[in-house]
C-alpha cells in the first residue's frame, strides 16, 4: 500500500520508518528540508494513487487545521484524511464536515508509543466509519505492536472517539505518573530505605503495580539513582485539561487525574500565591508567625538538608503531636475543657 504522511518529526518519522519495514511505500513531507520526501504537500498528493491515503502528523490546533483545509483543495472524491496528532475530539467533528463537503473521507487516531513505537509498535485508537477504517487497515496493522490485533488497536466508535479515547489514555497516565512519583518521594524521605532504584525495579515482576510506566521509573533512576539536576517543572500536552473537563461536562468523579494536573501546575510556581493567602490568613486568626519569601526558603532548605531534631522541628512547625495514646487522650480532654477557640489560640 501508498500512504503520505505528513509530520516527520520524532513520533512521524518512526512512524514513517516503521511502516516502511512493513513493505508499505511511503511518501512524507515535511518542512524540515533534510527529511523530507517531497518540496511540497502538492507533490505528496500527485505521488499518490487513488484512493489516497494521507496521514497527518502534526501539533493539534492550527497546524493539523491548516493542513486539512490544505488538504481538502488537493484530494479528490474517495481520498482520505487521517489525524494522527493529539486534537481535541471537537476538531474532529469541524474536520470530518469540511472534507465531506468534498467527498473525501476523515479518520482521527489516537496514537500512543512515544520514541519507542518503532521498535515496540504504536497503541491506535480510531474514530471514524467501518468502511474508512478497513481502507487503511493495512497501514494500521503496519503500525501496531506484533500479536493480536485487538491488544493494539481499537475502532472506538465515531468520528472523534479515537482521539476522546486517546485524551482519556493520557489521563490516567497522569495519575500513574504522579502515583509512582508519591512512592518514590516517601520511599527517598524514610532512612531506613536504602535502596529506592532497587525497590522500583524489584516491583517491575509479580506484583500488581508493575506498568511499562514502572518500567520507565527504573529506566530513569537507573540513569540517575537521586534524580540530581532534574527540575520538577513539568508541563501538560493539553489532553489531562481536556479529560478534567468532560469528567465535569459529564458528572464524572475524577479526583485521582484531576489532582496529578493540578500538581503539574503546582510544579511551575517558584512561590504558591495559594499558600501564601494561607499563610497571610493563619496569621490574621491564629497569630501565627507570617515568614518572609527568604525565611520560608531556610526551612526548605533545612528539610532538603535532613531530618531535624525534635526541639527544632517544635521551634518551625508548633507543638508535635501526641506520642503515645494516653497523652493523645490527655491532649483531647484539655482541648474539650478549653471551649470554642474565640481567634486569638490556634485553630490550624
Amino acid at each position: 500500500m501508498k500512504i503520505g504522511l505528513i509530520g516527520l518529526g520524532k513520533m512521524g518519522g518512526n512512524m514513517r520508518e516503521r511502516i516502511r519495514r512493513a513493505g508499505h511505500e511511503v511518501v512524507g513531507f515535511d518542512f524540515n528540508p533534510e527529511v523530507t520526501d517531497v518540496p511540497t504537500l502538492g507533490d505528496l498528493v500527485q505521488a499518490l494513487d487513488a484512493p489516497r491515503v494521507v496521514w497527518v502528523m502534526v501539533p493539534h490546533g492550527e497546524p493539523t487545521s491548516s493542513t486539512v483545509r490544505q488538504l481538502s483543495d488537493l484530494l479528490q472524491p474517495g481520498d482520505l484524511v487521517i489525524d494522527g496528532g493529539n486534537s481535541r475530539f471537537t476538531e474532529d467533528f469541524v474536520n470530518d464536515a469540511l472534507l465531506a463537503e468534498k467527498g473525501i473521507a476523515y479518520l482521527d487516531c489516537g496514537v500512543s508509543g512515544g520514541i519507542w513505537g518503532l521498535e515496540n509498535g504504536y497503541g491506535l485508537m480510531v474514530g471514524g466509519r467501518e468502511e474508512h477504517v478497513e481502507l487503511a487497515m493495512p497501514i494500521f496493522d503496519a503500525l501496531r505492536p506484533e500479536g493480536p490485533r485487538d491488544e493494539g488497536f481499537v475502532h472506538a466508535g465515531d468520528i472523534g472517539a479515537g482521539h476522546y479515547t486517546k485524551m482519556v489514555h493520557n489521563g490516567i497516565e497522569y495519575g500513574l505518573m504522579h502515583a509512582y512519583a508519591e512512592g518514590y518521594e516517601l520511599l527517598e524521605k524514610k532512612d531506613i530505605v536504602k535502596n529506592v532504584p532497587g525497590a522500583f525495579k524489584a516491583w517491575s515482576r509479580g506484583t500488581v503495580v508493575r506498568s511499562w510506566l514502572l518500567d520507565l521509573m527504573v529506566k530513569a533512576l537507573e540513569e540517575n539513582p537521586s534524580l540530581d539536576d532534574v527540575s520538577d517543572y513539568t508541563v501538560d500536552s493539553g489532553e489531562g485539561r481536556w479529560t478534567v473537563e468532560e469528567a465535569i461536562a459529564n458528572s464524572v468523579p475524577m479526583p485521582v487525574i484531576s489532582a496529578s494536573l493540578f500538581a503539574r501546575f503546582a510544579s511551575r510556581q517558584l512561590t504558591s500565591p495559594t499558600m501564601q493567602a494561607v499563610a497571610a490568613l493563619r496569621g490574621q486568626f491564629g497569630g501565627h508567625q507570617v515568614m518572609t519569601i527568604a525565611e520560608g526558603q531556610r526551612l526548605r532548605d533545612e528539610a532538603a538538608a535532613g531530618p531535624t531534631s525534635a526541639p527544632e522541628v517544635k521551634e518551625h512547625a508548633g507543638e508535635l503531636p501526641p506520642q503515645s495514646a494516653p497523652e493523645a487522650a490527655a491532649k483531647g480532654a484539655e482541648a474539650a475543657s478549653a471551649g470554642p477557640s474565640c481567634g486569638g489560640g490556634s485553630t490550624d
